[in-house]
């Protein structure tokens, strides 16, 4: 069921060229995770240990986008999208990291061409975290060895699609696939041991150089990488305790993965905390000329930011990091325990973050302040999770999501007057889909599905997303802008 956008009257700040879209990844949405030649992921692996997913839940359907791509390009240009970003699965495209599998890149090679035919951008990221389970047999990303293993599939992937794809990504989110992955153990492959995290995060890294190294020597046009960064504020900023607890969050989860691709090294705070679990050992000559190889854009993930304790509080929540199950977690704080997230009593989303839209517009602007050689950010993932109910019309009236997305929206404009270089927004997600250890229990769609007919509907929140976009195509004369 579909409803369509409706005209506003709304002026726009936001004007064109700015790129609108809404994304996805492989493992949350395709489902055929046995089909056409695909073998295990990380995450399809992690999935059959019990425990790991909520409700035992598992990415052999997913939302079936593998088989219904048409429909979903097809919604995708009733909003008005502008680009999709989705990604490649490396288990689809290199099983079990052998042979290049044609079946798989075919799937990916039609996804495009529908794409570019309905006159969508795609936005292509090589790695959301499915990793070929035979590879994580071999040690994964603790394996130097996997990151050159990475430029044989960047490479692969690029043979067939890079006379289409414009836009390269290399990785999503990487504290999520070293750290919550490795670390903590709520995600895939469910491993706890700070040394091998720390190992995944710089060969994460290096894997992302080469990749960018090479993709840049076959031509890519447009290549960057995707974090996901925070504003670390302190609870008492002239508590030392709350002050330094601040600095080594924003050390873990901003400048370990900012400054070796901006700066070409790893902060040094950062080196000193985390002495002795090997990252002198890990560097080799010439990794940081590689990792910091120039990138074409920065994407942002944000979805909320953190007040930051050096002192025990259970007032608010640790970001999800502890899962979704019972699941004995571990910390992503490495070599800090002692750091914790006191409430400010904000509304909280269905996944128990806090909503604290200009934080979104703090981090823009401090990424461009604090580092002035950045290139043009997008905010490539940014949305919220609740639980919709659908109403008797049939419609999902998610009145919290929409006001999420566009007070989030608003201040992306206003960072942009501040003197953020912001060139587009994506919407996470497009789709309702499978949320990784909370299996299909958090909605994140802007477009429900239905898990059991995959019947796709419209949300409120993304008719309105649709007008969103309408407006700001809509040239304001010069009298009208502000």
């Amino acid at each position: 069921m579909t409803h369509a956008p409706q005209p506003t009257t709304r002026p726009a700040l936001i004007l064109p060229p700015f790129l609108w879209g809404s994304a996805t990844a492989a493992a949350q949405v395709e489902g055929a995770a046995h089909e056409d030649g695909k073998e295990d992921s990380i995450w399809d692996a992690f999935a059959r240990v019990p425990g790991a997913i909520a409700n035992g839940d598992d990415l052999e359907v997913a939302v079936d986008h593998y088989h219904r791509t048409a429909g979903d390009v097809a919604i995708m240009s009733e909003l008005g999208l502008d680009a999709y970003r989705f990604s490649t699965s490396w288990a689809r495209i290199k099983p079990g990291d052998r042979d290049v599998n044609p079946a798989g890149l075919d799937f990916y090679s039609r996804l495009v061409d529908q794409l570019l035919d309905a006159g969508i951008l795609p936005w292509l990221t090589l790695y959301h975290w499915d990793l070929p389970q035979a590879l994580e047999e071999q040690g994964g990303w603790t394996n130097r060895d996997t990151a050159l293993r990475f430029v044989d599939y960047a490479e692969a992937t690029y043979e067939a699609l890079g006379d289409r794809v414009q836009h390269w990504t290399t990785f999503n989110e990487p504290f999520c696939s070293s750290l919550l992955g490795y670390a903590v153990g709520v995600h895939a492959p469910g491993r706890r041991d700070e040394a091998a995290a720390l190992a995944a995060i710089h060969h994460q890294h290096l894997a992302h150089g080469l990749a960018t190294t090479r993709l840049r020597e076959l031509g890519a046009e447009q290549i960057g990488i995707t974090l996901n960064l925070t504003n670390a504020i302190p609870a008492d900023p002239t508590d030392p305790a709350d002050v330094d607890a601040a600095r080594r969050v924003d050390g873990i989860m901003n400048r370990i993965f900012l400054e070796p691709i901006v700066l070409g090294a790893y902060p040094a705070d950062v080196a000193h905390d985390l002495e002795g679990l090997g990252l002198d050992t890990l560097v080799h000559d010439g990794d940081l000329e590689t990792i910091s190889a120039p990138i074409d854009f920065l994407g942002v993930n944000h979805y909320h930011d953190d007040l930051v304790s050096g002192h025990p509080d259970d007032s608010g929540a640790d970001g999800g990091h502890s899962g979704a199950t019972e699941r004995e977690a571990g910390s992503p704080w490495l070599a800090s325990p002692d750091i914790s997230f006191p409430s400010r009593g904000l509304p909280r989303t269905a996944m128990d973050w806090e909503v604290h839209p200009a934080g979104l517009r703090t981090l823009l602007v401090r990424l461009g302040r604090e580092y002035p050689t950045l290139p043009p950010l997008y905010v490539t993932e940014n949305g919220a999770a609740y639980d919709d109910v659908v109403a008797e019309d049939g419609r999902i009236h998610d009145v919290d999501r929409d006001a999420f997305i566009q007070d989030h929206i608003d201040q992306v404009e206003l960072a942009i007057a501040d003197g953020a270089d912001v060139r587009g927004y994506f919407v996470w997600s497009l789709l309702d889909n499978f949320e990784w250890a909370y299996g299909y229990d958090k909605r994140f769609g802007i477009v429900r599905v239905d898990y059991d007919t995959q019947e796709r509907t419209i949300k409120d929140s993304g008719l309105a997303y649709a007008r969103r976009i309408a407006a700001s195509r809509v040239v304001p004369a010069v009298a009208e802008l502000p």
